[in-house]
């Protein structure tokens, strides 16, 4: 009889574990309950300082990208680098660009390697040495050196293009000849010709996040969009010609309301496995509008900013920026506190409660800054600039460039070769204040000095 009952109850122990094993799996809610936040961060590329609704844009439809940022903070004063490269390791090393070891764009194929030097810590490692799974989809633009590539600094998983931009279908890379197949899966080239790179990227992500539902995952969704080639779906070519927009905007409106339709998939995705709540979404462009000759000179806006992609000006660095996280950062909150995106890494490790060193980093954690609005910028000390020989000091509200550059339209270099505004007063970048106030840019530029003596790589 003693031994019944014992059979009996090691049956009725074994079926309650089998039960609570199923239960859990079926209610996301439960196993995520303990679970550190996901984040996911997206990077646009190219993308206009007003280029979506929220950000005051009227003529495109951008409803996937409005979603992430009246659902969250946003930021009126968000800085990035003013081209690919430089922005990229910014953001992932919490350094300026000099210091991380990449102050222009990687050059692929060259005899002296040029990317991200392996040695820099990443956003992405900190999230794997913390237990997260870590994966790069979509563009790198880093390097294509084994020891720069996305396995190598920090993501378990790949796929993408290692390099500035490729045809969408073809998955070429065209900027100079020969051109050349560039689409890989963790180093190994695959090949998906005729396949919508955008989509790709979809399917890859919606993959990764489906096999890690049940652990911390930090994913880099790196979109090639709206960079050029402007290769947006024909239905959303139909509606802006419908409507009746002026070549080149209709063009890349298209490619923005493509871009948001798959930025829609991915937040669908989240639903459909309910995790949404407990991931942290990141939102910011890379840079200003592109006016080369292969995005048609335009069709970017930076509405009341001066400049563009290459240019140190406002609207080549001002970019659109935000964070949401449901039921945790507050909802439809709008900062004017300067940041820029090398501010980003301390900030996701405060969050996700992930220590970091952070003596050695450019970026401070926005934290407190997201949770209340009277908080102070942590730059009080100022921010700096430098692209090719153009550079930028900036202390407050006054902003010093020295040799300006304007690529709204053109690019052409300015006759002053030191010039200054205050951004309080003139936002558009439009009048020279220099020989107003001397001492102002003595001030600037000794910053500016002293800042290049600790950033030079």
């Amino acid at each position: 009889m003693k031994a019944k009952k014992i059979f009996f109850l090691m049956i009725s122990i074994l079926f309650l574990g089998c039960f609570s094993s199923k239960s859990q799996v079926g209610n996301p809610e439960k196993t995520k309950k303990n679970q550190k936040p996901n984040v996911i961060f997206i990077l646009t590329d190219d993308q206009g300082s007003m280029d979506v609704n929220s950000y005051g844009a009227k003529d495109l439809v951008t409803p996937n990208m409005n979603y992430i940022i009246e659902n969250g903070v946003s930021f009126t004063q968000f800085y990035a680098s003013p081209v690919c490269s430089p922005s990229r390791a910014a953001l992932l090393t919490g350094k300026t660009p000099q210091r991380a070891g990449l102050s222009g764009n990687a050059v692929p194929n060259s005899k002296v390697k040029k990317g991200l030097p392996g040695t820099e810590y990443t956003m992405a490692e900190l999230f794997k040495d913390a237990g997260y799974a870590t994966a790069h989809i979509g563009k790198w633009h880093l390097g294509d050196a084994l020891e720069m590539t996305p396995n190598a600094q920090g993501f378990d998983h790949s796929f993408g293009h290692m390099v500035g931009c490729i045809d969408n279908y073809s998955h070429f890379f065209y900027w100079s000849g020969p051109n050349r197949h560039d689409l890989f899966r963790n180093g190994k080239e695959v090949y998906y010709d005729g396949q919508f790179f955008p989509d790709l990227m979809v399917n890859e992500a919606s993959n990764f996040i489906e096999d890690n539902t049940k652990n911390p995952f930090f994913m880099y969704f790196a979109v090639n969009m709206p960079h050029y080639p402007y290769q947006g779906d024909a239905k959303w070519l139909d509606y802006y010609n419908d409507k009746g927009v002026s070549y080149p905007r209709n063009l890349y409106a298209a490619f923005i309301s493509t871009l948001d339709d798959r930025i829609g998939a991915l937040l669908k995705k989240l639903d459909e496995l309910g995790i949404k709540d407990n991931t942290i979404i990141v939102f910011q462009s890379d840079n200003g509008h592109s006016t080369e000759q292969r995005a048609h000179f335009g069709g970017g806006n930076a509405g009341p900013y001066r400049g563009a992609k290459s240019s140190l000006f406002e609207g080549g660095i001002r970019v659109p920026a935000a964070i949401t996280w449901p039921n945790k950062i507050q909802k439809g909150a709008i900062r004017n506190q300067f940041g820029v995106n090398s501010d980003w890494m301390p900030t996701l490790a405060e969050l996700c409660g992930i220590k970091l060193d952070s003596q050695d980093l450019d970026g401070k954690s926005l934290v407190d800054i997201i949770n209340n609005e009277k908080e102070k910028t942590r730059h009080t000390e100022g921010y700096c600039w430098q692209y090719q020989d153009m550079w930028v000091a900036r202390k407050g509200n006054w902003k010093l460039l020295g040799n300006p550059r304007d690529t709204s339209k053109k690019t052409y270099k300015l006759k002053e070769k030191r010039f200054l505004v205050n951004l309080d007063d003139d936002i558009g970048e439009t009048i020279n204040l220099a020989k107003k106030h001397p001492n102002k840019v003595i001030e600037l530029e000794q910053h500016y000095r002293n800042w290049l003596k600790k950033n030079k790589n």
